[in-house]
């Protein structure tokens, strides 16, 4: 099983640096919003009780979640091409596993996740942003990163492989982005002042994902925070991840 999944990997990976058109925008565009997050909503931290006095440093969570949000798209994507090129049903002649499938496949969102993870903090740094934990933080912030981008690959995998079909997968992305506004990406959940955008920030997950980062660049280690970061974060990677197995399963037996 491991030779089958390094060598689909192996491919993953280099499909994935191979196309500017997956890696230019996953690297630019959560760059380009944080700017104007940080630049619009900066007066922010002036309202009592705000945890920092640099909106730069609240924001930076937020590219890490949106390359997650992409990851949904690029395995995704990957996927239902190989699907719609009959590569997936020529795999299921040998004996490759399902297993070894889908976590080939993930390789590649999985590496991108790290150099993301990498380039996010530097610019951040050089722009003036607060790192609270200090370099002992740096690969907690970066596991941290490639559970997210697991957990969205997951998602992007499975709705590959229940819709075949790359455009419906690309579809998801602006919904996903619905779940990133609805959450706690601009201002703490304690100083949401109305109540239906609190309820629904406190029982969006997507909310402690950004927290869980956050708060190694504005408190050093909360473990709570980060517990609750890696825990959605596999919850929903594996939740997933399973059914992802399972949708697999049906999808050859057809073919």
């Amino acid at each position: 099983m491991a030779l089958q999944i390094g060598a689909l990997a192996r491919r993953s990976v280099n499909r994935t640096l191979r196309q500017p058109a997956q890696l230019v925008p996953s690297l630019v565009f959560p760059l380009i919003l944080m700017a104007i997050n940080s630049a619009g909503l900066g007066k922010a931290t002036e309202i009592p009780g705000f945890p920092t006095d640099s909106y730069l440093t609240f924001a930076l969570a937020i590219p890490f979640i949106q390359a997650g949000i992409f990851s949904v798209s690029n395995a995704g994507s990957d996927l239902a091409r190989d699907i719609e090129t009959g590569f997936l049903d020529r795999l299921a002649l040998t004996p490759m596993t399902g297993l070894s499938l889908v976590s080939g496949q993930l390789a590649g969102v999985l590496v991108l996740g790290v150099i993301q993870g990498v380039i996010y903090l530097v610019v951040g740094l050089v722009a003036g942003a607060d790192f609270e934990a200090g370099l002992a933080g740096v690969p907690v912030l970066l596991a941290l990163a490639l559970a997210i981008s697991f957990a969205f690959g997951c998602i992007g995998i499975f709705a590959a492989l229940r819709l075949g079909n790359g455009e419906a997968v690309q579809g998801l992305f602006p919904v996903l982005f619905v779940f990133l506004f609805l959450s706690s990406m601009a201002l703490p959940r304690d100083l949401i002042e109305q109540d239906w955008f609190q309820t629904v920030a406190t029982y969006n997950p997507v909310s402690y994902l950004i927290e869980g980062i956050r708060s190694l660049f504005i408190d050093g280690f909360d473990g709570q925070a980060l517990a609750l970061g890696f825990g959605f974060s596999l919850a929903i990677g594996l939740a997933f991840l399973a059914a992802a197995s399972a949708t697999l399963r049906t999808r050859l037996t057809r073919t």
